[in-house]
């Protein structure tokens, strides 16, 4: 294709591409750009980031505006916030600014399933993926997943359905993103620290309708407000009638279960294929995740539990069974006094993370024990030290894990690690 080849599909002028962040949807991004024939400029704020592999003109370190020179479109990372120079500086110069989802959305011509919502996105995205690899339809999932969205330009056929989870920093800067068949699971308080309040939050997520035309389907709790867009309103509780029961536990799973099945009938796939898909899917890493029984101890790895919202589902997973509860990490502004009043008499939570102190005030309010442990092997051991036969060990931080960790799978990862060692 030639030079700006993709210009007309993202925005006039667009010969020129800034990509802001340089992680796996960075990277995306500009690998699609570059194979569209696009000239780019690649921009990370970490000035020790390795560059390899990253094709074009690419600045790591400190800002400068100069680099805006020329560009005529800001592709910016989910981790990226709207405060950040580069960003800042293109609103400045007039630039417009999109995210990489919605970049990935306007070079695909592939039929989108969006699912968004506070907690449930990933197991109920990948769910889905299943339920069409039964049907025998193809199908890619991306999104905020793990797999960018634009890393299926040029690869995935126009006809293929891209299952695609949506978090609310991706959805914050889309403009022609079209969802066919759009899910929201759940809204909850989450992020505050960067959306600024719940209904600058809300509202992100709300955006995942509002391409929505006739024709198109608008999957949403029972009893939800009204959302925008013109598609056809199908609503899901988690006791609807399945066609089969999901194999993942949990009265929250069920409610993920009902959302995918509604969104896989509104997709045209068959009760049997979706009832196979219910009755063989495993759940996904790092969720409500079991790595271990050591001595009669069952220790859970529920690392994706980056809010309060997400932790009482985990912790209403074990009704009636004595827990000890790995909490902290970096908080988003939320209130923990409805997690400390979630715990059951016995229970018991040792802290981690910079988000310690605010959630002792919590337990202490609620008279729940506690013990601040600082980091994640001393907790491991703490818990191993007061556990007993049939206890559960639990990993579920409430919190986000960029204080010590690089994401919330490395944390998830290394408890596994931990665990492991004390099997050895």
């Amino acid at each position: 294709m030639p030079a700006g080849g993709y210009a007309s599909r993202m925005a006039p002028n667009a010969d020129r591409v800034l990509v802001v962040g340089l992680a796996r949807s960075g990277r995306s991004a500009v690998a699609a750009l570059r194979a569209g024939g696009s000239e780019t400029v690649a921009y990370d704020a970490n000035g020790d980031l390795d560059a390899t592999g990253i094709d074009g003109e690419v600045s790591v370190g400190d800002w400068h505006d100069a680099l805006l020179d020329g560009v005529g479109l800001v592709v910016k990372s989910p981790g990226v916030p709207s405060t950040a120079p580069p960003v800042a500086a293109a609103g400045d110069r007039g630039v417009p600014v999109i995210s990489e989802i919605e970049l990935g959305a306007r070079l695909l011509a592939n039929p989108i399933l969006g699912v968004t919502g506070t907690n449930g996105k990933t197991t109920t995205t990948a769910l889905l993926g299943a339920m069409f690899e039964c049907a025998g339809v193809f199908v890619e999932v991306a999104g905020n997943i793990g797999r960018p969205l634009t890393s299926l330009v040029g690869l995935a056929a126009e006809d293929t359905w891209v299952v695609c989870e949506l978090s609310s920093f991706q959805l914050e800067d889309v403009e022609i993103l079209h969802c066919r068949i759009a899910v929201l699971l759940n809204l909850e308080p989450d992020h505050l620290d960067r959306h600024g309040s719940f209904e600058a939050y809300a509202a992100a997520k709300h955006r995942i309708f509002e391409n929505q035309v006739a024709g198109d389907v608008a999957i949403v709790p029972r009893g939800f407000e009204p959302v925008p867009g013109a598609g056809r309103r199908v609503e899901f509780a988690g006791d609807d009638p399945l066609p089969a029961e999901p194999l993942i536990p949990g009265a929250h799973n069920r409610e993920n279960a009902a959302a995918a099945t509604a969104a896989a009938r509104a997709a045209g796939l068959p009760d049997d294929a979706i009832a196979e898909a219910l009755r063989t899917f495993p759940g996904v890493e790092h969720r409500i995740e079991d790595v271990a029984t050591i001595a009669g101890v069952r220790f859970v790895n529920d690392s994706k539990a980056t809010n309060v919202a997400a932790s009482l589902r985990a912790l209403a997973s074990f009704p009636g069974t004595r827990k000890l509860v790995i909490l902290g990490g970096r908080g988003k502004a939320e209130p923990y006094g409805p997690l400390a009043a979630a715990f059951e008499p016995g229970d018991r939570a040792y802290l981690i993370g910079e988000a310690a102190e605010q959630i002792a005030a919590a337990l202490d309010a609620a008279g729940v024990a506690f013990e601040r442990c600082g980091d994640l092997p001393t907790a491991v051991a703490a818990t191993s030290r007061d556990a007993a036969c049939g206890d559960v060990v639990l990993l579920s931080p409430a919190c986000a894990s960029f204080d010590q960790f690089t994401s919330y799978e490395e944390r998830g990862e290394e408890f596994g690690k931990l665990v492991q060692k004390l099997q050895g």
